[in-house]
């Protein structure tokens, strides 16, 4: 059999090639989730810990800020619901970037179930509102003047937040280890 006639296996993060707007929208999240996972996966607190030039960013901070928007998206700005342990104990106003500082004192494993769980949370909430109220809901999130935003855009804003810091870590990573690539590989599960 030649190779152009091999069945292709679509990995799990693959967006679906012709779905429903909510379905491209999940899809392109998980993507971007799953690259991100993947850029961040299997390191030591040294490897976490790495900087690149006059940045201070690294990607135990990703990790750690990543799991805070998650839940902030997901919890507080969909329904109100105030944010649980560790993000409740912080003064944000007295330490904004306490979510990327804060993560060079906590182990891996630490960091990456933080982030694990709270995408698991965000996933179901999710699944949920879609079936509650679909992609034009009006969530708790809204501006000054009242106006309230619709779960679409905070889909949309989450997708845009994501896109940069996967950027973010795709240099990061590199830097600390070589690995490139746009995809993780198709057999890549997170360890």
């Amino acid at each position: 059999m030649a190779d152009s006639d091999a069945k292709w296996t679509q990995p799990p993060w693959e967006p679906p090639l012709a779905g429903t707007e909510a379905e491209h929208l999940a899809g392109a999240l998980d993507r971007l989730r799953s690259t991100f996972r993947w850029k961040v996966d299997g390191l030591d607190s040294a490897g976490l810990r790495a900087r690149v030039g006059a940045s201070s960013l690294t990607l135990g901070g990703l990790l750690k800020h990543l799991a805070w928007v998650e839940e902030q998206c997901f919890s507080t700005k969909l329904s109100g619901t105030p944010l649980g342990a560790p993000w409740d104990a912080v003064d944000w106003t007295a330490d904004p970037d306490w979510d990327f500082a804060s993560a060079a004192e906590d182990a891996p494993a630490q960091l990456y179930a933080l982030w694990d769980g709270a995408v698991a949370r965000s996933r179901a909430k999710f699944d949920a509102a879609l079936l509650d109220g679909g992609l034009d809901q009006l969530v708790h999130l809204a501006w000054p003047d009242g106006r309230r935003a619709s779960l679409r855009r905070i889909v949309c804003d989450l997708i845009e937040e994501y896109g940069r810091h996967t950027g973010h870590a795709d240099l990061l990573r590199e830097a600390v280890d070589g690995r490139v690539g746009e995809d993780p590989p198709l057999a890549w599960r997170p360890v």
